[in-house]
């Protein structure tokens, strides 16, 4: 069989892959084979042989107690690399430089890539008032943190679908600390997880770095998908502002990169008013 014989006779199969992909991407929760092969008229014998080939290559993950797939880890770090590319940060430079004007202190832009925290962007406010220094920050652009440690991570993992956070905490060991504190097991990560996704915005206090605090606020794709957070970090003890004042920023900030990306945030916080302080 020639090259392009071989070629056409593979489409199908690479089109019903991308088809499983896109159709999970859609779904709120893990889907049977069975509901898969009939909503996308794929014979079912082909439909269980392209799902067993992406569980291998974890582009999808199979959950034993539903009986059902979910998308995996591969397709999730495909997701965050394209978000790492200059459109993205091409869009929320000139809004994170507002940002951190307004506040007089450091926003960070990050992804969520595979269980870390990426850094994309960092900006500093362009002046301090007199005796007013930055805190030492860890957060550089392209550092690394363990995304269920940081404000900026939690706020993009508490939209994630709880298929997809377990096959990022597969075992109770891959939830580190770096200060002594923070979740222990997956139980609890999903329960601050679910504290974040109800009030709108993720948390930290002295999860990363001794005496600092972080608040990260998540911008969304068309799908109301996080695809990325800004977040900014203080003194614990010393602030220029109240926690919902720098809330009510970043919560602005967040819906103009949403915007900007033509996307949607979610039907529940649309319902909710923006924080004290925004203006």
């Amino acid at each position: 069989m020639g090259e392009r014989e071989t070629a056409s006779s593979a489409s199908p199969a690479v089109g019903r892959a991308l088809d499983i992909l896109l159709h999970l991407a859609g779904r709120s929760g893990p889907v049977q084979a069975a509901a898969l092969a009939r909503e996308l008229g794929i014979p079912r014998s082909s439909a269980y042989h392209i799902l067993s080939v992406l569980v291998d290559r974890g582009f999808v993950t199979y959950l034993p107690k539903e009986q059902a797939y979910g998308l995996g880890v591969a397709s999730f770090e495909i997701g965050s690399a394209y978000l790492r590319h200059e459109p993205l940060e091409r869009l929320a430079r000139p809004i994170l430089r507002s940002a951190s004007n307004r506040l007089g202190q450091t926003v960070h832009l990050g992804i969520v890539h595979g269980a870390e925290t990426v850094y994309l962007l960092k900006e500093r406010p362009r002046s301090r008032p007199p005796g007013d220094a930055d805190i030492a920050l860890v957060t550089d652009i392209g550092v690394r943190l363990p995304a269920h440690l940081t404000a900026n991570g939690r706020a993009i993992l508490a939209h994630s679908a709880p298929a997809q956070l377990r096959a990022l905490f597969p075992r109770r060991g891959d939830l580190i600390t770096r200060t002594g504190k923070g979740p222990r097991s997956l139980p609890e990560l999903l329960s601050l997880l679910a504290q974040d996704r109800e009030r709108g915005w993720s948390e930290e206090v002295e999860l990363v770095s001794e005496g600092c605090r972080s608040m990260g606020i998540a911008a969304f794709d068309h799908n109301e998908r996080p695809v990325a957070a800004l977040s900014s970090t203080w003194h614990r003890h010393y602030s220029r502002h109240e926690p919902d004042q720098v809330r009510g920023v970043l919560e602005q900030s967040a819906a103009r990169l949403t915007a900007a990306m033509s996307g949607r945030r979610p039907a529940a916080q649309l319902s909710r008013t923006v924080g004290p302080g925004a203006s």
